[in-house]
């Protein structure tokens, strides 16, 4: 049978979390029951440097059933690291491990066909929503272009996938060679390569608090995908050049032509807005330039992505 670990990231989750850890509970008592998975698997909380109650519910939780576990970073480091901390600390303790939200808007019902594909040879196995029902169209209309701006960009990633997902033991242990500090999860388990598939599932409203993506967050995850993982934005800004370059050399000739039949007039609006035009592509172009200096200048400096402060196990 499967051991199977659960990797929550949480960060002020104090509202949902003990709904959540009964769900989950039952969920898997039932797989373990029905001989779906091992009765050694475990429900693992990742608290991010929470602010609430989060943690001291984790560890009672843990006091109180021992398939609950927890580990505790010393400092908020994002959902990312978080989540990277939970599976690169179970990789070795799980024959595969599924990453979820603690709000459990994802749906849970699908572990067991998951598991299924799983033990059917698949290494990672990606929970993809069939549909936005429940969405504002604000919100789906920029949920959607963001997967479809990250894949024209080169951030090759699931469409309506986010972090809900089933990997083996092995690509996990592939995965931990990715060594970079920028990481956009969803962006790099796709290059681990590994047999994958898909399972579809319908997303459910939050129970309480409040979504830790907002369209700001939404927005520095989608830069942080595309800078992470393509140099396409840089590419984008030579070709502009390029075009700007030969869009000039059109008018020198243009002007010069002018010039010498005598037709010329003084066209400081033009050449106001030709100033104000060129002046802010070369500001744009050096912000995107600065934002990969500044990744590399990151990654040169090798800072650990998280540190553990505390891990309860059994």
């Amino acid at each position: 049978m499967t051991k199977l670990y659960l990797a929550i990231p949480c960060y002020n989750e104090e509202e949902v979390l003990r709904d959540s850890a009964e769900k989950l509970n039952n969920k898997y008592n039932e797989m373990m029951a029905e001989g779906k998975i091992s009765p050694d698997s475990k429900i693992v909380f990742i608290d991010d440097g929470s602010k609430d109650k989060t943690w001291s519910t984790i560890s009672e939780l843990h006091k109180e059933n021992p398939v609950f576990q927890g580990i505790k970073l010393t400092r908020n480091r994002g959902h990312q690291n978080a989540l990277l901390c939970g599976l690169m600390t179970l990789k070795d303790k799980a024959d595969a491990v599924i990453s979820i939200d603690a709000d459990l808007q994802d749906d849970i019902n699908v572990f067991d066909e998951m598991v299924e594909k799983y033990e059917n040879g698949c290494d990672v196995v990606y929970g993809v929503r069939s549909k936005r029902a429940t969405d504002t169209f604000f919100k789906r209309f920029t949920a959607e272009a963001f997967y479809k701006i990250l894949n024209k960009m080169g951030a090759k990633v699931i469409f309506n996938h986010a972090d809900f997902r089933l990997m083996s033991k092995r690509a996990l242990e592939a995965f931990s060679m990715y060594k970079e500090t920028n990481i956009f999860l969803r962006g790099m388990v796709p290059l681990v390569g590994y047999k994958s598939d898909v399972v579809k599932y319908e997303r459910a409203e939050r129970l309480a608090g409040e979504s830790k993506y907002p369209l700001k967050k939404m927005l520095a995850l989608a830069w942080e995908g595309i800078t992470s993982l393509s140099i396409q934005p840089i590419r984008m800004i030579t070709w502009l050049g390029a075009i700007i370059f030969a869009i000039s050399l059109v008018i020198i000739v243009y002007s010069l032509v002018r010039f010498f039949i005598g037709a010329t007039v003084s066209g400081w609006a033009s050449t106001l807005c030709s100033i104000w035009a060129l002046g802010g592509l070369q500001l744009l172009a050096i912000g995107v330039i600065g934002e990969y200096i500044g990744k590399i200048y990151l990654e040169t400096k090798r800072r650990p992505r998280y540190i553990v402060e505390e891990f309860l196990e059994d």
